[in-house]
């Protein structure tokens, strides 16, 4: 495994952290120390395994103890994210606003779940093994999230999938 591999994961763990941090250099910082992290554990990465995974849990892991460490609340800034191909309307704007607030009251625990796989679309499998957790307490984690989802959204039915 060469080092230069981790280069095509860094999008995805950019859009993670910056779901994660409160703003970009914070979100910037997390994936520099998950990707050093990952250079002096790379050891113990097993090949054939699924490297995608792998650097997630190692960010779960930095994010929980720099956040354990620093008792901030964490934010959601969606408007970062770098995947979005066009100009957002007004109205976007406002629509964005009210689901970056509907993420912020939802519990880190189940927006991290919840971003990993609506946003990432990883398996229920690969989030288990990113976030050190049972598939069942995905699955309960996740229902949860879309469910307090769409009750900050005004109940709206829609696909959180």
């Amino acid at each position: 495994m060469e080092p230069n591999q981790f280069v095509e994961h860094i999008p995805r763990l950019r859009r993670y952290a910056h779901a994660l941090c409160s703003d970009r250099y914070a979100a910037d910082d997390l994936v520099q120390d998950t990707l050093e992290r990952a250079l002096n554990k790379l050891h113990l990465w097993q090949p054939g395994s699924n490297m995608r995974a792998w650097l997630f849990s190692i960010m779960h892991s930095v994010f929980a103890n720099q956040w354990r460490s620093s008792r901030r609340e964490v934010e959601v800034d969606l408007e970062e994210c770098p995947d979005v191909m066009v100009q957002p309307t007004q109205i976007d704007r406002v629509e964005l606003a009210e689901v970056e607030k509907a993420l912020l009251g939802i519990a880190p625990e189940q927006r991290e779940v919840l971003l990993l796989v609506a946003v990432e679309q990883m398996s229920y499998a690969e989030t288990a093994k990113a976030l050190a957790i049972p598939i069942g307490t995905v699955m309960s984690r996740l229902s949860r999230a879309r469910e307090n989802l769409r009750q900050r959204m005004g109940g709206a039915s829609g696909s959180l999938h």
